[in-house]
């Protein structure tokens, strides 16, 4: 092999590089929006995942040819993010957190095939298009955020329609996982409660001071 065939190797494979650096810029920038809103994946995330699916995308185009290996490696990137996004997300506290994160990483993948492809044009309106969404999805108008509900434990004696009072008091309808019990001679109610309306500690306790036939009343939303 000669210097000018080396020289030539140089040459071509450093213009795949650009693919590279674009997939870096584009996977920092979708990194550095989850970074400000406190995401579970961040810059780093991102930006390799950004990098590693450019690098994986030229290798599939360049190093098999014509073979069939080539589209079979630019599969399994789609796939083998998708492991890594499950990772991510986890339920807590009666809620599916790092959804979202977990899919701006997936498509952060895409993003980096479309580098490493080439479609620089593409890959940065990707770019724009998936910080534009995560940005107007993140402002609090109504038609864009989800209704929360609050449980509310609470033990009452039934002697006449203290259960209407209870349900007027906690704007509701109907109990969860009601039991009635007879203990002493009373009648006991212990249900579960679904409300929108949030109570704090200060008003739980005025209900119970107010409303005798409370015996006891315990949130129980972050379980």
């Amino acid at each position: 092999m000669t210097w000018e065939d080396i020289l030539k190797i140089l040459i071509e494979e450093g213009q795949l590089l650009i693919g590279l650096l674009f997939s870096v810029v584009l996977g920092f920038a979708i990194g550095f929006e989850r970074k400000i809103r406190l995401k579970e994946a961040g810059i780093r995330t991102h930006t390799i995942v950004c990098f590693g699916s450019a690098l994986m995308m030229l290798i599939s185009m360049h190093a098999f040819g014509d073979s069939s290996d080539a589209g079979r490696v630019a599969a399994q990137i789609v796939s083998g993010v998708g492991f890594l996004g499950a990772g991510i997300i986890v339920y807590r506290q009666q809620e599916v957190r790092g959804l979202t994160t977990a899919a701006g990483v997936w498509a952060t993948a895409g993003v980096g095939m479309a580098c490493g492809g080439g479609m620089y044009v593409l890959a940065i309106g990707a770019t724009v298009v998936l910080i534009l969404v995560q940005c107007i999805f993140h402002l609090r108008w109504r038609v864009f955020s989800t209704k929360r509900t609050y449980s509310v434990k609470i033990e009452f004696v039934q002697t006449a329609d203290e259960n209407l009072k209870i349900k007027e008091l906690f704007g509701v309808d109907r109990f969860n996982h009601l039991v009635i019990a007879r203990e002493d001679g009373r009648v006991l109610y212990r249900a579960t409660l679904n409300t929108d309306k949030e109570f704090p500690s200060s008003d739980l306790n005025d209900i119970i001071a107010e409303n005798p036939f409370i015996l006891s009343i315990e949130r129980c939303d972050n379980d």
